[in-house]
């Protein structure tokens, strides 16, 4: 659960590796990096979010390499964000003495982060003061692979042996003979140390604190544009930072996770590279981050979606962060994986998957782009028409769908559900254009559509849409987004009767939800998973929609209540023991905690009676 002051407690490690719960993420734009209780720097990929990593012991401890600042024989600590910054504090505690240690991916002095700008120093700072007593503090850097060092500029100079193309900079208030080194300080001493990267300013003033200050002043000048109403502010609060972290602010892409290859589940095959930005998740994040006062990510975002999909000529459902193809999939043979639990890979094989719903993601951020003042140039749009067009005769055809399964396609109902929206902003977008030509048309192919989803993937028997358009009353948890992608309406009895269904018939227990019965819906991958965080959130939102306020409110109240001590969320969650599991933090579950607070923020307000249109069209659906 939350806690913005937790106790002390002792460092916790399974088979080597911290819980992923027990993480904190800090980042600046263009990268990020997580941090754990024991002082060290596990993960941290430069100089952008998909670059190899630096270190990578999260991945194999032994090898992947760390940068650790923490006191001999360490025997519990605490972790806490600065408030309402990405500045993040780890109280250390050994047998002499307690030590603050201060991590953050730097800022430009005065940065405004609404800008679509970068605003990275390329620079980490871990910033050390002894509390009380006395205390050996041990620094370690070790990037995978090793490095070379010389003395320069004050500092170090640190060459990755296998990043020759990377150029790093290690300088401290206190002489540094090597990587490894040892510091005794007393109470108030402190030790600074800064790694940079990029261009480095040898007679530039040397002041870790200032930095810092300057860094968590940016960050309080962003959250000044928060804007909510509803339960778990605090929480929400923290959610909109996880997101802000994930986001690219020189390209207005968002990472789906800044991590890749973390296993769901433990010791199974399913491990992803989650570093790139999926059209779904960015047209997500859009509506989330518009309600809570961010309209200049959600305006960043939309435009990165129109820029890729016209520089690509075609949709692609992932684009690597500056609007490019994804790298092909490989997998790391030297790295025994998160726990133990092998392959790592690098890139994503799903990049180049057959996958209907972008067609409706792309127009919908593109009816949002108009909505909030954008301009469409004549050759944009017919750009979208085509993809208009294209959307009419796709639901037809077999897809991998919203999960990416990699057995053979199928013909998902939430795959048809995204183009009849597809077909439907098509015709929104050509009203408000002016431009007739096919606005009927799209209209009445949309209305179509939406009526063969309700007929065809009934299943009279189980009383529930099914996961595919021929029916079968085989279950999927997508099928809870089509009311929030405004393809059917919330309290449609069949839609009510599907997400009672998804509710009983895919629960994990306490309030969580699988995507979907692996012997039901064979996925072409051995083993099960856990609990899929954001499948609950949008139960939530159903709930809202149908005016049953107290069960959202308490199946609401115990997701949130799932979040790390430091307001993280995962991918998924273990049912059997609340452990996080897959990449983490995961955006879609940030996304969720906006998303399901916010409809019901604005239920309440509207009263129970009107929560169906309060609920508006949830977190995938708009305005």
């Amino acid at each position: 659960m939350y806690d913005p002051d937790p106790p002390f407690r002792p460092v916790r490690r399974r088979q080597g590796y911290p819980p992923l719960e027990d993480l904190g993420l800090i980042g600046n734009g263009a990268t990020a990096a997580l941090v754990g209780p024991d002082g060290a720097i596990p993960w941290m990929c430069l100089p952008r979010f998909d670059s190899e990593p630096l270190f990578c012991g999260l991945l194999d401890h032994a090898r992947g390499g760390h940068f650790t600042l923490a006191p001999e024989d360490l025997r519990e600590a605490r972790q806490r964000y600065e408030p309402d910054t990405g500045v993040l504090t780890t109280e250390l505690r050994g047998p002499t003495g307690l030590v603050r240690v201060t991590d953050a991916l730097t800022l430009r002095s005065g940065a405004d982060l609404t800008d679509d700008a970068p605003a990275d120093r390329g620079e980490l700072v871990r910033s050390a003061v002894v509390l009380d007593g006395t205390v050996r503090l041990r620094a370690e850097l070790e990037p995978r692979g090793g490095a070379q060092t010389r003395a320069l500029f004050s500092g170090l100079e640190v060459r990755p042996n296998r990043r020759p193309d990377l150029r790093l900079h290690l300088r401290s208030n206190r002489p540094l003979t090597g990587l490894h080194g040892t510091h005794e300080l007393r109470q108030g001493e402190r030790l600074d140390l800064v790694l940079s990267w990029g261009r480095f300013h040898r007679h530039h003033r040397f002041d870790a604190d200032a930095t810092l200050r300057g860094t968590a002043e940016a960050w309080r000048r962003w959250m000044g544009h928060f804007s909510y109403d509803g339960p778990g502010e605090p929480l929400v609060r923290r959610a909109a930072i996880t997101l802000k972290l994930c986001d690219d602010w020189a390209n207005g892409s968002l990472v789906a996770a800044p991590t890749s290859s973390l296993p769901a589940p433990i010791g199974g095959i399913r491990n992803w590279d989650y570093r790139y930005s999926w059209i779904r998740d960015a047209a997500f994040a859009v509506f989330a981050l518009r309600r809570i006062g961010f309209r200049g990510e959600a305006d960043a975002f939309l435009g990165w979606v129109l820029d890729a999909f016209e520089a690509s000529r075609g949709p692609r459902i992932m684009y690597d962060l500056r609007g490019g193809p994804v790298p092909e999939e490989v997998e790391d043979g030297e790295l025994e994986g998160y726990r133990g639990s092998a392959p790592v890979r690098w890139g994503n094989g799903a990049a180049d998957q057959r996958q209907h719903d972008v067609y409706g993601e792309i127009l919908d951020c593109a009816d949002q782009w108009l909505l909030a003042g954008g301009e469409i140039q004549p050759a944009l749009w017919a750009g979208l028409a085509r993809l208009a067009d294209t959307a009419g005769q796709a639901w037809r055809q077999p897809d991998q769908g919203i999960w990416e399964v990699r057995s053979e396609g199928r013909v998902f109902t939430y795959s048809a559900g995204l183009c009849q929206v597809a077909l439907d902003r098509a015709a929104r977008i050509a009203e408000r254009l002016g431009r007739p030509a096919g606005t009927e048309r799209w209209r009445a192919s949309a209305e179509e559509l939406r009526r063969l989803i309700l007929e065809q993937s009934w299943d009279e028997d189980a009383k529930t849409l099914s996961v595919h358009l021929d029916g079968g009353g085989a279950l999927d948890a997508s099928l809870l987004a089509l009311p929030l992608r405004r393809v059917v309406p919330f309290d449609h009895p069949r839609m009510v009767a599907t997400a009672a269904a998804v509710a009983e018939r895919l629960s994990a227990g306490g309030g969580l939800l699988y995507r979907y019965l692996h012997e039901e819906s064979p996925d072409g991958l051995p083993g099960d998973e856990g609990a899929f965080v954001l499948c609950s959130f949008w139960l939530v939102e159903n709930l809202v929609g149908q005016g049953r306020l107290d069960e959202a409110e308490e199946l609401y109240a115990s997701l949130c209540s799932r979040a790390s001590p430091l307001g993280l969320m995962s991918e998924q969650i273990d049912p059997s023991t609340g452990e996080f599991m897959g990449n983490f933090p995961q955006a879609f579950s940030h996304i969720g905690i906006i998303a399901g607070g916010v409809s019901l923020g604005r239920a309440r307000v509207a009263g129970a009676g009107s929560a169906g249109s309060a609920a508006g069209p949830g977190s995938g659906g708009r305005r």
